[in-house]
């Protein structure tokens, strides 16, 4: 289905889930954690400007962004959540939970960031540019090398194809404006985030690097951190069965234990 020229996938009955993607993603980002989420509705879509939603109107915006998950969750009817967010969702999904802390039952953030560091934003504004020269592949080679960890290159072939894909398949103009989008993005208030939160990047990642994600863990009450290595950037698809078992771990235990903050590192 379409919502506002946004395509939207629902799946299954049970709690709700909603899945945010990250920039250069689609909702097809979540595809491979899918059976963690056997007792759950499942509402995933493609953002503005991202993937089966490249018609847009206007600047993109972290404003957009979270007025348009509003949206789809009042279209399907969804009161509350669960929020699964990935990268660029991540900053979406805190904004989310410290706007309207009633709708968000609990956050799965993996490549984690509250936003993009200050010498980062440059770069984004750069790649913007860069996308609107119509060639994507360029973007995609070089994602692909820094994004994605050697192991996953090595030894994941299928997942390294599937990160270029992803990127070589979006519209330059909607991947330029949500690097814009990016760009601009300033930290949510995390004292306003009420539920519990997992927090999962990878050693590898240079987004979203582990000591970063454990300093924004200890911004968030009630947040856990977990790091798998031999992993980058793109979580979900470079370790699906250890995010997987994670994400089963966090909608099972949704109690008082996971209020409190630990880290580990995973094989």
């Amino acid at each position: 289905m379409f919502v506002e020229r946004m395509a939207v996938e629902i799946e299954g009955e049970g709690e709700p889930v909603v899945m945010i993607h990250g920039l250069g993603g689609t909702s097809n980002v979540f595809t491979p954690l899918l059976s963690a989420f056997t007792r759950h509705r499942t509402i995933r879509f493609d953002l503005p400007g991202s993937g089966r939603s490249p018609r847009v109107e206007g600047p993109l915006s972290l404003q957009v962004f979270v007025e348009r998950v509003l949206l789809v969750m009042q279209r399907a009817e969804v009161e509350r959540a669960h929020v699964i967010a990935h990268s660029m969702g991540t900053i979406v999904a805190a904004h989310l939970a410290a706007m309207v802390p009633r709708k968000v039952l609990g956050l799965a953030l993996f490549g984690p960031l509250l936003a993009p560091p200050e010498p980062a934003r440059a770069a984004i504004r750069a790649r913007a540019a860069e996308a609107r020269k119509g060639d994507m592949q360029p973007i995609a080679d070089a994602l692909l090398q820094s994004s994605v960890s050697a192991e996953t290159r090595a030894r994941r072939p299928t997942a390294a194809a599937f990160v270029r894909e992803s990127l070589m398949r979006q519209d330059p103009e909607g991947y330029a404006r949500s690097c814009e989008a990016l760009a601009e993005m300033q930290s949510a208030d995390t004292s306003r985030i009420e539920c519990p939160a997992l927090l999962v990047t990878g050693d590898e990642d240079v987004v979203a690097p582990p000591q970063a994600v454990r300093m924004m863990g200890e911004r968030i009450s009630g947040s856990r951190v977990e790091v798998l290595r031999g992993c980058g950037h793109w979580t979900p698809v470079e370790k699906p069965e250890e995010c997987t078992g994670l994400l089963k771990r966090f909608l099972l235990e949704r109690s008082s234990k996971w209020r409190t903050s630990s880290s580990r590192t995973y094989a």
